[in-house]
């Protein structure tokens, strides 16, 4: 398929037992041979699929009352997470710190009201919950990857690097992703140019020439979350039972979490260190985000 990459498949070594207790223990896999996008998703490519089928994403829609007994009343009304970059130093243990829920934004308002598209077709579509990349996928006739897929295709051939492109953040002082460079959530040194997402293809394919396996967006995967960590471990994301009773958030701790790989523009050495093929994070399906997109396979 056009803009595609086709992977034989193969045994590999996948997770990390140098990080994150979740990515932990490492171990060996076999994936099948498969096919997979070049890039996340765009916001071109996510146009098109609403205009041919008339798409509304979990963002646009009034979420059911019953599903969010302690919600904010005042909240309950079609919106999405968007990221809010603090003034100074916050404590890093309560994401309500720089995340907000709101009202209007969707996919064509990332940051809400009086944001556009304008001029991101070619960055990632973003504030797309689950079921909106599930869709997608079920039209573009292809479907999400499994967590082995995309860890094998992010790692592009070199067993066990630490990163997509090596072991080097910065080989030559060149940046290699879009990410956070400074102290989150205030201080961006924007070492890479971006302060949100970036045009897909701006940074170095990996081995595989498959691009944004590290940073800018999330991205979304079928497998469920199998592991429940500590909200400290909760990266640039909201944890979702403690935003709920305060009303930041229509997001219900009773709903199922997949598996998201990839890390984002808004991961941080200091809190986030996630833009790496062994990083993993859960997120409830109902959630879309500023920092969370997606891309397909097809698998023979």
């Amino acid at each position: 398929m056009q803009d595609m990459i086709r992977l034989t498949g193969g045994t590999f070594l996948m997770g990390s037992d140098d990080f994150y207790e979740e990515e932990a223990p490492v171990r060996e896999v076999c994936v099948g041979p498969f096919s997979i996008d070049a890039h996340p998703v765009t916001v071109a490519d996510f146009q098109r699929f609403v205009r041919a089928t008339g798409h509304r994403t979990v963002a646009e829609q009034t979420p059911e009352p019953a599903a969010y007994p302690d919600a904010d009343p005042e909240l309950l009304v079609p919106g999405s997470l968007v990221f809010r970059q603090t003034e100074g130093p916050v404590d890093l243990r309560d994401a309500r710190n720089w995340w907000a829920y709101v009202p209007g934004a969707e996919w064509r308002n990332p940051e809400g009201p009086g944001s556009s598209i304008r001029d991101r077709q070619q960055h990632p579509v973003t504030q797309v919950a689950y079921a909106d990349a599930e869709a997608y996928a079920i039209w573009a006739g292809k479907a999400l990857p499994t967590e082995v897929e995309w860890e094998f295709a992010a790692r592009g051939g070199r067993e066990q690097a630490r990163f997509t492109w090596g072991d080097e953040f910065a080989p030559k002082g060149k940046m290699m992703a879009n990410t956070w460079q400074g102290e989150f959530p205030w201080q961006n040194l924007l070492d890479d140019g971006f302060l949100g997402t970036s045009p897909v293809k701006t940074f170095p394919p990996n081995g595989y020439g498959l691009y944004d396996m590290a940073g800018n967006v999330w991205e979304w995967t079928v497998d469920p979350w199998e592991m429940i960590t500590s909200s400290e471990h909760a990266c640039c994301a909201p944890d979702a039972a403690r935003t709920m009773e305060e009303g930041a958030s229509r997001v219900s701790a009773d709903l199922p979490r997949k598996v998201i790989k990839g890390g984002s523009h808004l991961c941080a050495p200091n809190y986030c260190l996630r833009y790496r093929p062994a990083a993993r994070q859960s997120e409830t399906i109902d959630t879309s985000t500023v920092h969370l997109g997606f891309r397909c396979v097809v698998r023979d």
